[in-house]
């Protein structure tokens, strides 16, 4: 069976609680279940992960190799600054889809930066929640073209 695997970095854990303004009221379960629907009626299994440990999302995405078609990453602050993260995604050779649910270019200047969009087959950022269903869609699409190959 084909499987994806979402990442979910630091914080994450904290939807619908922290920073509504900017991030919504929907929780991180809340996302996950729905992924997890979606997925199932596309018949693909879905695997969500989180941590605020950089070292463990490195060894998840590692472990990944082999075992996934497909990775859906929000990297979170990790975004801007871990080489760990985006040398990981690099080696696994897995294509990934950047996920952000606010628009990183309409917030602060340092938020602009990503490490991980070298490495990744797209980003999708700024809307909200719906942006990691986007990113199940592509995802989704990504895996069908590869298996028809």
């Amino acid at each position: 069976m084909l499987k994806i695997l979402v990442i979910h970095g630091p914080n994450l854990d904290l939807l619908g609680q922290r920073e509504v303004t900017v991030y919504g009221t929907t929780t991180l379960a809340e996302i996950n279940l729905t992924l997890k629907k979606r997925a199932q009626h596309a018949g693909v299994e879905l695997e969500a992960f989180q941590s605020n440990h950089e070292g463990e999302i490195v060894d998840k995405i590692s472990q990944s190799s082999g075992k996934v078609q497909a990775i859906i990453i929000n990297p979170a602050a990790f975004t801007h600054y871990s080489i760990a993260l985006r040398d990981a995604l690099a080696a696994t050779a897995v294509p990934t889809i950047e996920v952000h649910l606010s628009n990183l270019y309409a917030r602060e200047e340092f938020r602009q930066e990503s490490v991980i969009s070298p490495v990744a087959v797209g980003q999708i950022t700024g809307f909200g929640p719906e942006s990691y269903y986007l990113a199940l869609d592509a995802a989704l699409s990504l895996v069908k073209q590869e298996e028809s190959r």
